[in-house]
């Protein structure tokens, strides 16, 4: 049972929203699409949903398209939230998921269970405008997984959340992994794809520009960084071929470099100027990869 994305193109008029991406993500995955505004990344979920025809390709879980009858297979958080705001919650969940096929029994058990975990037992019968931002897309949240889909997407799932209701909805996201539902989201926030995922596509004007295992990506690339503590001034390491960067902080400076061999000219040249308190080489973030890639389009 997998997901499979087979040269997946959609064009709107004369222009590719995605133009021929190829990805498979197996049972009980957690993976990741990346990608600045406009890059392609809803429109595939669209695809995948059924809720857009491809123009070329294929979107299938489990051998299939996912179509109507098969919708309570698949849950799905979008990025523009769509609540009723003049309906409980529970009114609300009620609603969602008997379209879902669910008995009224049943969604109250589950729902009950999940606003319990998420500290929010209080607003089972308020109605959705009464409540915050944050806890309204913790009961969207709920309307995406009540129903215990096999296909979990979640469209910046992590977006307007602080840090305490974030680290909930991250546990609840592991513990459906754990559980056996594969699942596949979109975050601007890389420090959350870090933690999350195992694979990812990074996509560009709806082209993949990156694409593997997350580990092995970081293990690979490249660009490096390297942090230096030293009681000198560090700014003639900017003038080292290869230095693509040089942030000085008050224990010396963080330096972005092309590759290993540029971290070793500056070792060297460092050690011959005095006492140097700290070299560390380390694997670029997934932030530092997505800027390099992305470029210019990360903040469109």
């Amino acid at each position: 049972m997998s997901l499979v994305l087979k040269d997946l193109k959609k064009k709107f008029t004369d222009q590719y929203a995605v133009d021929g991406i190829n990805v498979t993500v197996e049972k009980g995955q957690m993976f990741g699409m990346l990608g600045a505004n406009g890059a392609g990344k809803t429109t595939s979920f669209r695809m995948i949903l059924g809720l857009l025809d491809p123009t070329e390709g294929s979107a299938e879980w489990d051998g299939r398209p996912v179509s109507y009858d098969r919708t309570n297979l698949v849950g799905y958080l979008p990025e523009e939230r769509g609540m009723f705001p003049k309906l409980t919650v529970k009114d609300q969940l009620i609603y969602l998921m008997k379209l879902k096929g669910m008995k009224k029994g049943d969604i109250i058990q589950e729902m009950r269970q999940w606003l319990g975990r998420f500290q929010v037992e209080e607003y089972e019968n308020k109605k959705m405008e009464e409540l915050s931002k944050g806890n309204q897309q913790k009961i969207q949240f709920m309307a995406a997984v009540l129903h215990k889909p096999e296909l979990l997407i979640l469209d910046e799932p992590f977006s307007g959340l602080d840090p305490v209701n974030a680290d909930m909805l991250k546990d609840a996201v592991l513990d459906l992994q754990r559980n056996g539902t594969t699942i596949v989201f979109s975050s601007h926030q890389m420090r959350n794809v870090e933690e999350l995922c195992e694979d990812l596509i990074m996509l560009k004007r709806g082209k993949a520009v990156l694409q593997g295992n997350l580990r092995e990506i970081k293990r690979s690339y490249g660009m490096k960084s390297i942090s230096v503590h030293a009681d000198y001034d560090l700014g003639f390491i900017q003038n080292i071929p290869g230095v693509l960067s040089l942030e000085k902080n008050k224990n010396g400076a963080t330096v972005k470099v092309e590759n290993e061999a540029v971290a070793e000219d500056i070792f060297h040249g460092i050690t011959e100027k005095g006492f140097v308190r700290k070299f560390e080489v380390e694997e670029p973030s997934l932030h530092d990869i997505f800027i390099d890639k992305v470029g210019g389009e990360a903040n469109e």
